[in-house]
């Protein structure tokens, strides 16, 4: 088993949280399902999981509260669980650290080609522990004014100052520092941060944009009304 994906579900509905882990172990996934946020916490430290699935709408410690925790310790890839594609349900999730969200009710076979979608992000290709992810780029250090982003290293610097990036944030920068000045669409960084190869929710890209900016400066990324998003060289 050391070599399977281990998930953490937390989920209050007992119908739902019994009949998604045995669907996610059929699969081939370690499943430890939690009902409530506090226990979900507890589980997370102590197992220290491969990816998080979280429920908005738990006791305790709601789905959103638990995610910032979580993202406080860990860059572990967490995705928000919401019964409603509600914008507010959809931006506080994903502003609180997490890397995607699917709206309840979801078919299983997307539940787990999302999850996969996400671990491939992270280097983890459904089984041992998530790596950093892969550069795009040949190696080098990039340098945008007082930011510098190792390719090789994976990692950023700004004005001398480390900056700590997550795994989806880091290829969202990649994207962009590979391509200093070329203008992204929503749909292409998608395609290349989140391996969607179906179309997905534009406002997962405009959260880790933000996000993002708020780590190497505002200005650093410019948008590009009507088209997308890019770089300053």
């Amino acid at each position: 088993m050391a070599d399977q994906t281990h998930v953490l579900f937390v989920e209050d509905d007992d119908v739902i949280r019994e009949a998604t882990q045995l669907a996610l172990e059929r699969d081939g996934f370690v499943v430890t399902a939690m009902p409530d946020g506090l226990s979900g916490l507890e589980a997370f430290r102590a197992d220290r999981p491969d990816i998080a699935l979280l429920d908005v709408m738990v006791p305790g410690l709601d789905g959103v509260s638990l995610c910032r925790r979580i993202r406080d310790e860990s860059t572990v890839p967490v995705i928000m669980l919401s019964a409603r594609a509600d914008s507010i349900d959809v931006v506080l999730g994903l502003e609180a650290g997490a890397d995607d969200y699917v709206t309840k009710p979801f078919d299983g076979a997307v539940l787990v080609a999302r999850i996969r979608a996400v671990l491939r992000r992270f280097g983890h290709a459904g089984g041992g522990r998530a790596e950093e992810p892969a550069s795009p780029a040949s190696g080098g250090v990039l340098t945008f004014g007082d930011l510098e982003v190792d390719t090789e290293g994976m990692e950023v610097h700004r004005a001398g100052q480390p900056v700590a990036l997550t795994p989806t944030e880091m290829r969202l920068l990649l994207e962009f520092s590979t391509a200093p000045g070329t203008v992204l669409s929503r749909d292409k960084l998608l395609e290349r941060v989140w391996d969607y190869g179906w179309g997905g929710d534009t406002r997962v890209v405009d959260v880790h944009v933000q996000r993002l900016r708020q780590k190497i400066g505002q200005d650093r990324i410019e948008t590009v009304r009507g088209f997308g998003y890019k770089l300053k060289a």
